[in-house]
């Protein structure tokens, strides 16, 4: 008979780590208030979850392996707005973030929900933080629970 694993949505009990952005914070906190909003609906608690703030993009990923060294989480979400100027700036910025991002969870084995906005206009930023179709926040919130609890079913066995 195949067998086959699936990741549940359920929150309840998991450690979860949320590193958000400074620059761009109009953007960021709705970012953050999406992930929030999903977690406490999948049944997180506010006790299990830790948010810590970086002035940038550029410092997500060292954050994050600092907290996914830990062992004290079961998730991370990362969550931040590089919105492209009129310089390569942009490219520097959220390329090198995107693939620190991957490389944390790659390296630690701790599920990392990308919640990192990469757009080109403020306009883009804030339609992808809610205020048209979606929220990036939530759905890098309800990825990582669901990446979490497929990953403990793994580890299990």
């Amino acid at each position: 008979m195949t067998k086959r694993i699936e990741g549940s949505l359920s929150a309840a009990g998991m450690q979860i780590g949320i590193v958000t952005t400074r620059w761009n914070e109009v953007v960021t906190e709705r970012l953050l208030k999406g992930a929030l909003d999903c977690l406490r609906t999948l049944g997180a608690s506010a006790d299990d979850l830790t948010i810590v703030t970086v002035p940038g993009a550029f410092e997500i990923p060292v954050v994050l392996r600092e907290l996914a060294s830990s062992k004290n989480y079961d998730g991370l979400i990362a969550l931040g707005a590089v919105i492209r100027g009129d310089t390569p700036h942009f490219d520097y910025v959220a390329g090198e973030a995107a693939s620190g991002i991957a490389r944390v969870a790659l390296e630690t084995g701790v599920p990392c929900g990308f919640g990192l906005l990469t757009v080109d206009s403020s306009e883009q930023a804030l339609e992808r933080a809610g205020l048209k179709s979606g929220n990036k926040g939530w759905e890098a919130a309800q990825t990582v629970v669901e990446t979490a609890s497929l990953l403990k079913q793994l580890r299990e066995g």
